[in-house]
């Protein structure tokens, strides 16, 4: 049969892009199974051997951990960027850095087309789509679960596991958890099933990232953070003198600590950008370290005028990488105003991190606009 052509696929190793992989390759197209390491707790080795088996004629592992925290959430961390006032878009922020390497590849291997299984009610669809048609515009887009021929044949995960023992494609043995997962470094979001009532509470075993504050440590951690231009260079355990300074590394040591004291558990109704409400929740430990940190040294060291167009800098930036205008002309511009306002946002942060809680200690800088003579109101008597 005559190739329809090349599509690289987001693959994820799961049962909905092993059944897509199968699927494309039964429609006429060569498949490029392309899997991006973001953080996510993934055995990468059975997932390339489960796309060679289903026949991906090529795959793609990348490592892409250290370009999400440098270029996509330490310009977060600057722009203190929330949406709706609680949620730190650790999905909206890892889509664009997936999209951009696979339109990476797309190029590179001559492929016309880019495939995702993300489904057609979700933001994640118009994040992917709107990165790869900006870094890529003659590219075309398969998704599968917009296609009726696709979306009519698999109703459900009953569907799926069918169509998944028919072509030989491993099902999972486990039971799968009555809620969907979205992992990576800066954080876990968990949604649907059970979790679409939204007075259902989620079950105490449902967090992965963080401890229960209730059974965290009885004894905080000291940290001392060090910004430059408005992103940690340094971060210090005063409790154990343990010291990170790669932005890698610095990411992964808060985490491990908001993980171990309970940090950054929200459970929330969001507004998605397709027009519907959703129950989401969400654990980022490490990021709600940071924006606690950042608020902090920022306000220390920046003019009061400028804080507050910067303020709302920022809940347009969160707005337009939520709603997957990472690489649109105006979130370019709203993040070059935002780096601008960083350039004195320096200095150290002292904070502890204590049964779900960060407690501010105090904070240093050698450009603090802090004056201490002229806010004591002791006047000297000569």
């Amino acid at each position: 049969i005559m190739s329809k052509g090349t599509v690289v696929l987001a693959y994820s190793g799961g049962l909905d892009t092993s059944c897509i992989l199968v699927w494309l390759k039964e429609q006429g197209y060569d498949v490029i199974a392309y899997l991006a390491n973001i953080g996510q707790d993934e055995d990468f080795e059975a997932a390339r051997k489960k796309a060679e088996s289903l026949g991906a004629k090529k795959i793609f592992i990348e490592d892409l951990r250290k370009e999400f925290v440098e270029d996509f959430i330490w310009p977060s961390v600057q722009a203190n960027a929330v949406y709706e006032d609680r949620y730190l878009m650790g999905t909206a922020i890892a889509r664009p850095c997936i999209a951009r390497r696979q339109v990476e590849i797309a190029r590179k291997e001559g492929a016309q087309f880019v495939s995702h299984g993300a489904t057609g009610k979700g933001n994640d669809q118009i994040r992917f789509e709107l990165t790869c048609y900006a870094l890529y515009p003659e590219v075309k887009i398969i998704a599968p679960w917009r296609i009726p021929e696709f979306y009519n044949r698999f109703r459900g995960r009953k569907d799926l596991m069918e169509y998944a023992q028919k072509f030989g494609i491993p099902v999972p043995v486990t039971p799968k958890a009555p809620w969907s997962m979205d992992a990576n470094l800066m954080h876990i979001s968990y949604e649907s099933g059970i979790l679409e009532n939204p007075k259902s509470q989620a079950p105490p075993d449902l967090y992965l990232m963080t401890k229960n504050p209730a059974d965290s440590p009885n004894e905080p951690d000291v940290l001392e953070m060090e910004f430059r231009n408005g992103v940690p260079i340094k971060v210090t355990n005063e409790t154990n003198g343990i010291s990170k300074n790669a932005p890698l590394e610095i990411f992964s040591y808060l985490n491990e600590i908001g993980g171990k004291h309970g940090v950054g558990r929200i459970d929330i109704v969001e507004n998605r950008f397709i027009g519907m409400k959703s129950r989401g929740i969400y654990e980022t430990p490490g990021g709600t370290i940071l924006l606690k940190a950042h608020l902090d040294i920022e306000t220390f060291t920046m003019d009061k005028e400028v804080r507050r167009i910067k303020q709302g800098l920022g809940i347009k930036f969160s707005e337009l990488v939520y709603n997957g205008f990472w690489y649109s002309p105006e979130c370019d511009f709203v993040r070059h105003c935002i780096a601008k306002s960083q350039e004195n946002v320096e200095g150290k942060v002292q904070l502890s991190v204590f049964k779900g809680q960060v407690y501010i200690l105090g904070r240093e800088s050698p450009k603090s606009l802090y004056n201490e003579e002229l806010v004591s109101p002791l006047v000297q008597v000569l």
